[in-house]
């Protein structure tokens, strides 16, 4: 998978979770993605200081992206 190809993947799984995000405050964008493995992502609107936005960084967005791209091994939120 090109960088591009991978970017364009992370960005579907992206938009099917913004949705849910969206619906209490919040929303979420792509920062970058580090040796083809590693997504890093910034939490933004009510996400950000939430007390269950590990949760939903690992249940949620982490799970989804693996399902798009399954070569991501982590999901790093970064302020």
């Amino acid at each position: 998978m090109t960088s591009e190809e991978l970017r364009k993947n992370v960005e579907k799984a992206l938009d099917e979770i913004r949705p849910f995000l969206q619906s209490d405050g919040g929303d979420i964008s792509l920062v970058s993605i580090e040796n083809n493995n590693s997504v890093k992502v910034r939490l933004e609107g009510n996400c950000v200081g939430c007390s269950v936005n590990q949760m939903t960084l690992k249940s949620g967005v982490e799970m989804t992206i693996k399902k798009h791209v399954p070569q991501i091994e982590q999901v790093i939120n970064v302020d």
